[in-house]
This record gives structure tokens, C-alpha cells and sequence, in this order.
């Protein structure tokens, strides 16, 4: 029973998640040999103010860019 969390930043499609399960659960199937249904893919979005990367939140970080242009 595969199980895949996939962490992104807040603010994708619906469109986009089922996108992003059709598509990893086609590649599971078709690399690995695993059942649809018993593959489970759980999508979590994180708020930018909860996410940091390059020792800066990154709401911080985006605003820094701004500042830069």
C-alpha cells in the first residue's frame, strides 16, 4: 500500500490536485505495479508563513525578492 504526502505551498488548483494524484498514482502503477486503490496520496498545503527555506520564512523571502527589482 503506497503512500505518498506531497507538502506545497498554499494556493494550487483543485485542478491541479487531481492532476498531481491521476498522475503519480499512473506512475506507481505503471513503474512499480501497484493497484489504484491501494495507493494513497494525501496533498497538505502549507501557508508561506509556515514554510521557510534559505533561513527566511517564505513570505519573508518573497517580499525580499520584491524589494530587489
Amino acid at each position: 500500500m503506497p503512500y505518498i504526502n506531497i507538502q506545497v505551498i498554499q494556493g494550487i488548483t483543485r485542478e491541479q490536485k487531481q492532476q498531481l494524484v491521476q498522475e503519480i498514482t499512473d506512475s506507481l502503477v505503471r513503474i512499480l505495479g501497484k493497484k489504484p486503490e491501494h495507493t494513497h496520496i494525501v496533498i497538505q498545503e502549507i501557508a508561506e508563513e509556515n514554510w521557510g527555506f534559505a533561513g527566511c520564512l517564505t513570505d519573508d523571502w518573497k517580499k525580499q525578492q520584491l524589494n530587489k527589482q
